[in-house]
């Protein structure tokens, strides 16, 4: 298994600290829009250096699954609406990406739930995504979330679900469904949100940036 070490620079937040890296967005096959919610991340990223004392780059990167490069990246997302496709080679590494420290947060922009959880089995044979309670710190590292993950946009009417896989008790993996958190965190004019839409979905975006790096 690779392992590797983010370089570490602190910055103080309170007892807090932050490795001082970047985030990227991942680029999967498959057909899925990877690239939608052009945005959010971006957005996301100068929220959490304005409020939570991060340095992250406003030049957001795109890193593919099967690439070294991922390596880099503490926290990387995903989206998308559709199909996702991992070969073995990228199955492989992303799986040592994560078991050596790395984050994967998938945010389902509606319609992909049944092609991730087939490659989720094949990263995780044998871990299962479990649904985060409302209790866990990931819902107060920042604001408090007090029933859990926010509902953003709505589009069958189901209830925002935050699942999640652990490796050796740290959640290396966090899948949120029903939410839409991406949507709220684009820029105000691409999908006309409330003002306090937009606000929760930022909030909530940074707790689990604050979580990730804190834990």
């Amino acid at each position: 298994m690779k392992t590797f070490c983010f370089t570490l620079i602190i910055s103080f937040l309170g007892t807090s600290t932050f490795f001082a890296q970047e985030v990227a967005v991942l680029k999967y096959d498959g057909g899925g829009d990877w690239y939608s919610n052009p945005t959010a991340l971006p957005n996301l990223v100068s929220f959490c250096n304005k409020n939570l004392g991060t340095t992250f780059s406003n030049d957001v990167k795109t890193v593919e699954a099967q690439s070294i490069d991922i390596f880099q990246y503490p926290f990387i997302h995903m989206t998308g609406h559709g199909n996702v496709v991992f070969s073995q080679e990228q199955i492989e590494n992303l799986r040592n990406y994560l078991l050596s420290g790395g984050f994967l947060h998938i945010d389902d922009n509606y319609g992909m739930k049944p092609y991730l959880e087939k490659e989720l089995v094949r990263l995780f044979p044998d871990k299962q995504l479990t649904e985060l309670s409302a209790n866990h710190p990931i819902f107060s590292s920042y604001k408090n979330f007090p029933q859990g993950l926010p509902k953003i946009h709505e589009h069958d009417g189901n209830r925002p679900q935050a699942m999640g896989i652990f490796h050796e008790n740290r959640l290396v993996l966090l899948f949120t469904f029903e939410s839409d958190l991406g949507d709220g965190w684009e820029s105000p004019e691409v999908h006309n949100d409330l003002e306090e839409v937009r606000q929760k979905a930022l909030d909530m975006g940074a707790n689990i940036i604050k979580y990730v790096f804190t834990n």
